[in-house]
């Protein structure tokens, strides 16, 4: 039996992100206290098996041709690197990917890659220590450093890094962290601050918005579209300077591209969300754990996505933020 992930806008799902863990290893101020969270519980946290069972099933019956491992921070899931080999023995064209903060690469990049991962996306802010500090509570910026050199050497390219400006914090350091990535090879994509914090502090008032981050940019650089079509990647391409390299503006909250919409989260205590901003889910870990077969699971999963909405309704008045954080949902 196979399907597709549709739902009733004419989206079909064929990119799934996957999320390990709930926990992290740094404190990013936009993300979490500094005190952390109350993390899952161990026994409601999907077992090794349980995540490549229903990998296997969205892959062979569902038609996920992309799955992305995320968090809270993948790295610190001790069984990632079997997991990832066992993903990529379930098809060998499936692209496989990892979202990370990178500490830790350096001891599993070549793990990772011999596994059969592809390729990494780094969430970094800033290329200098002291902010990065400031913005993580941790000093660990060059651990950072360390492990996308390590990913680049690995050859889990192209390496991404994933920036978000924040007013006050870096949100003058666009063009600096461009020039960082452009002298190694890394491409940059900036993403628009979201209403996914686990404080619920954030404002689209001190949101960084998309056109302040592209006029920053082309103070320094000469920013052309790129002639590729986005098609269904959240990112808007500029070739820098002419090109070949290019930096990405993903403009979640002013530029919505939820008509293009192509993927489905699975959180790391197995419910299924058809859309970051969803205020529902659907539990397959309760039904998996009681017995259903593959095919039940699939014809949940298939369910799960007809209720998706046509878009996140951020900029509607009604808006509510998901109760859950994104550390807790995934990237």
């Amino acid at each position: 039996m196979t399907h597709s992930l549709a739902d009733r806008h004419g989206r079909i799902a064929t990119d799934l992100r996957v999320s390990l863990t709930d926990r992290c290893n740094l404190r990013c101020s936009y993300c979490m206290p500094a005190e952390g969270l109350d993390w899952l519980p161990d026994d409601k946290v999907l077992s090794d098996d349980e995540v490549v069972r229903l990998i296997a099933i969205a892959v062979q019956r569902l038609g996920v041709r992309e799955v992305r491992f995320t968090g809270g921070e993948p790295l610190v899931r001790r069984g990632l690197v079997d997991i990832v080999r066992r993903a990529r023995a379930l098809d060998a064209d499936v692209d496989l990917s990892v979202t990370t903060n990178a500490l830790g690469l350096t001891r599993v990049a070549g793990a990772l890659a011999d596994a059969g991962l592809d390729r990494v996306n780094v969430s970094l802010d800033t290329a200098r220590a002291d902010t990065f500090h400031r913005i993580t509570r941790r000093d660990r910026f060059a651990d950072v450093e360390a492990g996308l050199a390590a990913a680049q050497a690995a050859g889990l390219g192209p390496v991404k890094v994933n920036a978000v400006l924040l007013r006050g914090e870096n949100d003058d350091q666009a063009g600096e962290l461009l020039d960082w990535c452009l002298e190694r090879g890394y491409d940059l994509r900036f993403i628009e601050q979201m209403p996914l914090d686990a404080q619920h502090g954030w404002s689209r008032e001190a949101m960084v918005t998309a056109d302040e981050i592209l006029a920053q940019l082309s103070t320094t650089h000469a920013l052309t579209p790129a002639a590729e079509p986005r098609g269904s990647a959240p990112a808007e391409l500029f070739l820098v300077d002419g090109g070949p390299a290019t930096v990405g503006i993903i403009a979640s909250v002013t530029r919505p591209f939820c008509g293009d919409c192509d993927r489905v989260r699975l959180t790391a205590d197995g419910q299924v969300r058809d859309c970051l901003f969803a205020r529902s889910e659907s539990d397959l870990r309760s039904a998996m754990r009681a017995g259903a077969s593959d095919d039940e699971l699939a014809e949940r999963w298939v369910t799960a996505m007809l209720g998706k909405a046509a878009g996140h309704g951020i900029d509607d008045p009604t808006f509510l933020q998901p109760d859950r954080p994104m550390s807790a949902i995934g990237g």
